[in-house]
């Protein structure tokens, strides 16, 4: 109960900025989600012409107090999706959020049920060679003569 709380307080202190974020913008925040449609790189890190007027332009929006989500619409509405640095919630884009969750949920999975398997299997195993077998009523499956030296050896430190 006390981990729910702690889980949705943190959500909440997270979700004030991430509002403020979205209303007010900053060409810095946009530039690393934004790619430049001909090199692939994020804009922050391009010098291609194209960039350079897409910050430009992203100013502008910025200054006449656009959302970033309406911002990000007119860049796709202009370039394509591509332009995006992370694919769009949505549709067959959805894939590449839940599938990097869904191996690792799979995995660790696979990796649990290993572990079980391998401690459960070394109960059902045969003694090892050597080790007393109950139907042998008490000795061992060792040699005769050595069982013999043995039983002399622990019979000296029995006294």
């Amino acid at each position: 109960m006390r981990l729910a709380a702690a889980l949705l307080l943190g959500a909440l202190a997270l979700a004030a900025p991430a509002g403020a974020s979205e209303e007010r913008p900053t060409l810095a925040e946009l530039e690393t989600e934004l790619y430049c449609p001909t090199c692939a790189s994020p804009l922050d890190q391009s010098d291609a012409p194209i960039a350079q007027r897409m910050k430009a332009y992203v100013s502008d929006l910025i200054a006449e107090g656009r959302t970033k989500g309406e911002i990000k619409e007119e860049m796709v509405a202009q370039f394509g999706e591509r332009v995006l640095a992370a694919p769009p919630r949505r549709g067959f884009n959805l894939l590449a959020w839940v599938l990097p969750f869904a191996g690792l949920l799979v995995g660790g999975g696979a990796v649990g049920f290993a572990a079980w398997r391998w401690s459960r299997g070394r109960e059902d195993d045969a003694p090892p060679e050597g080790a007393a077998d109950p139907a042998l009523n008490g000795r061992s499956r060792l040699d005769p003569e050595l069982d013999r030296r043995l039983d002399e050896a622990l019979a000296r430190y029995d006294d």
